[in-house]
């Protein structure tokens, strides 16, 4: 078995459509990305998805098969100077020769907003065609007139089918093992799930344990070599937001066991605890309110309890926490009394305190009229009387609606009761 300088993820990278793995939603016979690529019709686009999904792959497979002149640029080594040289020289073809110009740009989510000012009026005069390929979300991060002059796809991280397929390919291809290694399909299963998604990381585990074992792997090898599992998870791009929605989404949805798997996801990434605990208070306030006045105190006193003990038996009062949030009944009534009553606020005319709930510490303010006609609640035997609390001017309407789950059922009946004192006098 030979060996290479050049990975395995390397040499096996597909230079033909024909031998690209995955993405059927975007590649598959017919649809428009491939008949461009067919073609030679390409119009600018934007590759987004995790790694080794296959952006870079489809841009050298467009290379190898298109008429035009391609470049590649990186946007962490490429500067304004170099990217207008290369869009220079593009105009110059085309302006001269007709001769069409690829451009593409890996990593382009790192380009800053200059960089990309720069390159907007020679993609938008046709000078050149981009290729933008990038892991982060680039509707937040490339700027909104190159989003609009370009299609953007959205790679999916590859199924275990598709990874076992690389896998395979990897053992008979001449580029690869040459049929001269020996995997149990047990072994390749392992890869493809260690992987989640990442043909680069499939082949990387299927080439360290070559060179580790040697020809002939069993299962046994392959969980010893792969012992460490990576989950594809980067805290500073899109899959730390897709992660962390997704727990959010999950406790919301009332599912415990769920909510477990995406939080210990995110801690084995190594995400700040903190972040985490940050998240829950507001889910507790957001999501469940006063349907469980407990659910606060709860992330409160197990974020109280992580500072003093720290990882890893710290992750008792993450789950802990996390737990106490999926199962709690849910009301999302505190959010919308803050929508409605800051909706009020912005259309109210004025918000002038009127004089029986103005402060009157001096007598001038008293024969000014100040707290003229305040009635104190404790005065009363039921401790509420009847009164106006709402600004001048502003007609006393209903915020908080509580639901009828948990606690609130409770409150619903005392806040009704109340009102009904403090607005019309009755009981």
């Amino acid at each position: 078995m030979p060996s290479h300088p050049e990975p395995l993820a390397s040499r096996l990278r597909p230079r033909v459509l024909h031998d690209f793995v995955g993405q059927e939603h975007m590649l598959g016979e017919g649809t428009p990305l491939r008949k461009s690529i067919e073609e030679d019709a390409l119009s600018s686009v934007i590759f987004a998805g995790p790694p080794g999904t296959g952006k870079t792959t489809l841009a050298e497979i467009i290379a190898a098969s298109t008429h035009a002149q391609f470049v590649k640029l990186n946007a962490v080594m490429s500067g304004v100077k170099e990217l207008k040289e290369v869009c220079g020289e593009a105009e110059r073809l085309f302006t001269s020769f007709k001769q069409r110009t690829v451009l593409f740009v890996d990593e382009i989510h790192r380009f800053n907003k200059s960089q990309q000012d720069a390159l907007l009026p020679y993609v938008e005069r046709g000078t050149v065609i981009l290729i933008g390929a990038t892991t982060a979300n680039p509707y937040f991060d490339v700027n909104a007139a190159l989003i609009s002059r370009s299609c953007v796809y959205l790679l999916k991280p590859l199924s275990e089918t598709d990874l076992l397929m690389i896998l395979r390919r990897a053992l008979t291809h001449p580029q690869g093992f040459a049929d001269a290694v020996t995997v149990e399909d047990a072994a390749l299963k392992r890869m493809a799930t260690i992987a989640d998604g990442d043909a680069r990381k499939a082949l990387n585990a299927l080439e360290l344990t070559v060179l580790t074992v040697g020809k002939k792997i069993s299962i046994a090898d392959a969980d010893r070599i792969l012992a460490e599992r990576g989950f594809r998870y980067d805290r500073s791009v899109e899959d730390h937001y897709n992660t962390i929605s997704a727990f959010i989404k999950t406790m919301r949805g009332s599912d415990p066991d769920a909510a477990l798997v995406w939080l210990f996801k995110m801690i084995g990434s190594g995400e700040d605890p903190r972040f985490l605990f940050r998240r829950m208070m507001i889910f507790a306030s957001e999501d469940i309110g006063n349907a469980d006045p407990q659910a606060l105190t709860i992330v409160v006193s197990a974020w109280q309890a992580f500072e003093s003990i720290g990882l890893p038996e710290g992750e008792y009062f993450l789950a802990h926490a996390c737990i106490y949030l999926a199962q709690a009944p849910k009301s999302n009534a505190v959010k919308r009394a803050m929508g409605l009553v800051k909706t009020a606020i912005a259309n109210a005319s004025s918000l002038e305190v009127p004089n029986h709930l103005r402060n009157a510490p001096l007598k001038g303010m008293k024969e000014q009229g100040y707290g003229e006609g305040y009635q104190y609640p404790h005065d009363a035997e039921e401790g509420i009387v009847r009164a106006n609390y709402f600004p001048l001017g502003m007609t006393p309407q209903n915020f908080y609606e509580p639901t009828k789950r948990g606690f609130e059922s409770e409150i619903t009946e005392r806040i009704s009761c109340a009102k009904n004192m403090i607005r019309t006098g009755g009981l």
